[in-house]
């Protein structure tokens, strides 16, 4: 199977973008794995499919797979990429366009800075619904992990994250404890894991183990769970600005039941074709 793909990163969160409407698609999750391979392949965190839409107040599903071959639910930076990808290839001219994924629908916005805006959706933190093992909703919990206990916020934006509030994301142990809580079996799905430290209450530095892939460069939703579970402890405005390894993301949370904004750029590489 010949493919023609896009490569994108938002923040050096990078993607393997691909057109499935215009061109037949069937990726097994080995080819899945080889496009994200960076030695055998074209490299990425995650591969993005644009499909035509299953309902009818959406122009577009958007569907998102890990660096594994795992199907996920949520990737603020991709959706960013997204809108980039269908504006650039006169697939929708709207400024504003609604797109259905896994985790349900979800709103884009093209800024005049040429930064894209993504309503992320509610942020979720009944255990049940994130997945999260816990006999009540609280605002931290303790894991037990690597014969210690860590405290972290659990919080869903469509997909599940953990987040930990560290005195320094430098001196942070992500390659240690990101797999740890990544599988850890409280979490039935396995999570996003961010490490966040406090800047100040309008600005935090943060780095994502991301489920499936590693430590990446920038993750979207990651940013708005991050932002959502600072809030919820008192330690953040509603208007934020995330430091991550890659770049900025500003990064609004008004309230409970409120929807978490994010903003921030999207940069097409380069375009090509493999053979799979």
């Amino acid at each position: 199977m010949k493919l023609h793909f896009t490569k994108m990163h938002g923040l050096g969160n990078d993607f393997v973008v691909i057109d499935a409407i215009s061109q037949r698609i069937d990726l097994s999750p080995q080819a899945l794995q080889k496009l994200a391979d960076r030695h055998f392949g074209i490299g990425c965190d995650q591969i993005l499919l644009i499909e035509p839409p299953e309902s009818a107040d959406t122009d577009f599903y958007y569907r998102i797979y890990n660096a594994d071959g795992s199907e996920v639910e949520a990737c603020g930076n991709g959706a960013r990429c997204f809108a980039r990808f269908v504006k650039e290839k006169g697939l929708s001219t709207k400024s504003s366009i609604p797109v259905e994924t896994l985790a349900g629908k979800i709103s884009l916005r093209h800024l005049a800075d040429g930064h894209v805006e993504v309503d992320m959706g509610a942020p979720i933190f009944e255990p049940a619904l994130i997945p999260f093992t816990a006999p009540q909703q609280a605002n931290t919990y303790l894991l037990d992990v690597d014969d210690q206990q860590v405290s972290l916020s659990a919080v869903s934006m469509g997909n599940p994250h953990a987040v930990l509030v560290v005195p320094c994301v430098d001196q942070a142990e992500v390659a240690k404890l990101g797999p740890l809580i990544e599988n850890h079996p409280r979490f039935p799905q396995r999570t996003n894991v961010g490490f966040m430290q406090i800047v100040r209450t309008t600005d935090i530095r943060l780095r994502v183990f991301e489920r499936g892939t590693g430590e990446t460069l920038a993750c979207g939703s990651g940013a708005c769970a991050a932002v959502a579970a600072g809030r919820r402890l008192g330690l953040l405005d509603e208007e934020v600005l995330v430091h991550l390894p890659g770049g900025d993301l500003v990064v609004k949370w008004h309230s409970e039941g409120q929807p978490v904004l994010i903003e921030g750029p999207a940069e097409i590489v380069y375009e090509g074709t493999i053979d799979l």
